[in-house]
């Protein structure tokens, strides 16, 4: 049992290695002041976003998403349609995994269902997993890192202009995801691009149309 903990902690070791590396803060207190960068929601939140899609070597696409997003049963919806209003694509995600109810070419496969509430998970909801290190990066980010217990890594970070980033790694260091939110103080999701570095590179570039807390009214007693 003590080789396995030996090998799992080298293991994370050598992972963090990979990693931009956190540095201490220059002084004690900053250390100690740090609180990891949130902008993730609160409230059961509908949100509907224009979609730029822009992929090397392809024309520019447009699309309209909707995103309903539960944080407290970490539960979500999407649909993304033509600017026509044809719903292109629709899932949902929860505890009984991914259910996809409508997915049209060139959406209709696995891994674009996955990929999808993946990036969805990723912007919206706060992070899993352990939080291993909080300090900033070499040009003064504040950062937070947590590991994820599927693994793989997530940095949260706010840049001295307040502005924040979300970054995914593999559990072996590899870029795989980046956010940038340049929102406001009302609405931090006012426009999102999204940078995925896969088999196929794409950017997202994702600017909000309306936003609208949710709120379950409960039934009338007879």
């Amino acid at each position: 049992m003590k080789g396995l903990f030996f090998l799992l902690g080298t293991f994370l070791l050598v992972s963090c290695a990979l990693l931009p590396a956190i540095h201490e803060p220059s002084s004690e207190r900053a250390g100690k002041s740090i609180t990891c960068p949130s902008p993730f929601l609160l409230e059961k939140t509908r949100l509907i976003h224009a979609i730029e899609v822009r992929m090397a070597g392809k024309p520019k696409t447009a699309l309209i998403g909707v995103t309903l997003v539960d944080p407290v049963s970490r539960t979500f919806s999407c649909a993304m349609m033509s600017t026509e209003g044809m719903v292109l694509f629709e899932a949902s995600s929860g505890p009984d995994g991914v259910k996809v109810v409508r997915a049209l070419p060139p959406f209709d496969t696995t891994a674009f269902a996955s990929n999808m509430m993946d990036d969805i998970e990723l912007i919206f909801l706060t992070p899993g997993g352990l939080l291993t290190r909080k300090g900033v990066f070499a040009e003064g980010e504040r950062v937070c890192r947590r590991h994820k217990e599927q693994g793989g890594w997530v940095d949260v970070l706010a840049g001295r202009d307040g502005r924040i980033q979300i970054r995914r790694y593999s559990e072996f260091g590899a870029l795989q995801r980046t956010v940038k939110l340049d929102g406001n103080a009302r609405n931090a999701y006012a426009v999102i691009e999204l940078q995925a570095i896969d088999f196929v590179n794409y950017t997202l570039i994702m600017t909000l149309i309306e936003s609208e807390v949710i709120r379950n009214i409960p039934p009338v007693q007879k």
